[in-house]
Formats: structure tokens, sequence, C-alpha cells
């Protein structure tokens, strides 16, 4: 089955677990789209009465053309429930966000979450994390930090877009990519760099899900819940 036919049938599944009255935090990502539409389906077809919390402006723009009521983190008491994408996530149910450069609000949003759900598709579970790793940093002295980040044998690049230039999050920082080869412990190289002046916020994200779903290859939804 294709990557893609994963992502609709775990993202439609994940939908099924938001309920009326909810507040809604809604990430960011390919496989969140399917939620997204998922989830404008049941308020059109089912009067499904949701509020949502955007981690993107991109997917506070598309919710609400579906029609979902969108509203800004500081502008609700609480999030029952987020439900967002994962870029891996590792067996011990630590994950690494942001290659859509949404990491700050997406951990934001997160945090302050009574829920929190991962939507993939089989090709993003992995023993241990191995992938690039954003990290969100202040455009002032970041070329320090850059530096500071090669001397530590992290392997930084800078994230570009097409024309060479920085790529500016919705909070208009900067990220810098860390490539390493495994990371064996993602809470104490966490702790290390949110320690680091000018660092604003990094992909790591431990201690934080309570459930998984999974679109698996033989056509079914595979649904882990955290202790």
């Amino acid at each position: 089955m294709s990557q893609e036919l994963q992502k609709i049938i775990a993202g439609r599944r994940a939908a099924e677990f938001v309920q009326n009255d909810m507040v809604v935090g809604i990430g960011s990502g390919s496989t969140i789209a399917h939620v997204i539409e998922a989830l404008g389906e049941r308020v059109t077809k089912e009067n499904l009465k949701i509020v949502g919390v955007a981690t993107s402006e991109k997917t506070r723009r598309n919710a609400a053309q579906l029609g979902i009521p969108m509203y800004n983190v500081d502008d609700i008491d609480k999030i029952d429930l987020t439900i967002d994408g994962a870029d891996q996530i590792a067996d011990d149910f630590s994950a690494i966000k942001g290659g859509g450069a949404a990491l700050l609000w997406e951990k934001i949003v997160a945090f302050n979450s009574r829920q929190n759900i991962w939507v993939v598709d089989a090709t993003k579970r992995v023993p241990k994390l191995n992938q690039y790793l954003p990290v969100e940093v202040i455009p002032y002295g970041s070329d320090q930090l850059f530096k500071r980040f090669q001397a530590d044998g992290f392997h930084p690049t800078w994230r570009l877009d097409q024309n060479g230039n920085p790529v500016r999050t919705d909070s208009a920082n900067f990220l810098i990519d860390l490539h390493l080869p495994l990371i064996e412990n993602p809470r104490e190289l966490g702790d290390e760099l949110i320690k680091m002046v000018g660092v604003v916020e990094h992909g790591l994200f431990t201690d934080v899900v309570n459930r998984v779903v999974i679109g698996e290859d033989d056509h079914t939804v595979q649904v882990l819940d955290i202790n």
C-alpha cells in the first residue's frame, strides 16, 4: 500500500477520537491534512461542534476554509485533545518534529493539551531517532550559535528556501538542522540544546504523547495507547 494511502487511513482514524464540544489542537504536515479534511466533513455532515487551535498559519487557514472555528492558543482555557504528525517516532515514543518548520507552535499547543495523539504512516516508526533535528533560533546571534553547533559535532545546516534565503518560521525565527547519526538519549540532548542562549526550541518531543495512530502497509490502522 502506498505511503499516501497509509496517511489517509491513519488521519481519518485519528479524527474519530474528536468528540462534540472539544477544543482541538490541530497539527501540521501532510498527514494532518487528512485529519483536517475528515474533521471538516464531520462538522458539515454530523454538525460536530468543535473549536480548533492551529499549530501553524497554514493549518489555521485550511481548517477555517472547511468550516472549523479557529482560535489562538491564548484565547482558550484548555485544549482537550491535540492531533499532530511526526517526522519520526522511536520505540521509546520520543519523536522528532519540525520538518515543516512549525515545531515551536506544535510544542506550545502539545504541552497545553490534556491529551496528545500522533498520527503517522508506518515509515515514521524507527527503533531510535536518526534523522535531522530542527532547532529554531532567533536571528540575532544565530551565526555564533551555528559555530557552537559545529564545534559540538552536531553537523548543522541552515534551513533555506528555494532562493537560498533562511526559512522563517511563523514566529519569524530561523531554523538550523542538526545531522546526528543516531540520537541515543533524546531527553539529554533536548536539555542540552534548550539551555543554549539563542535557541528558542528544538524538535525533540519526549514524555508528551498519549496515543499513536499508525497507517500500516496491510490496509490496517494500529492504535497504540501509551501509559
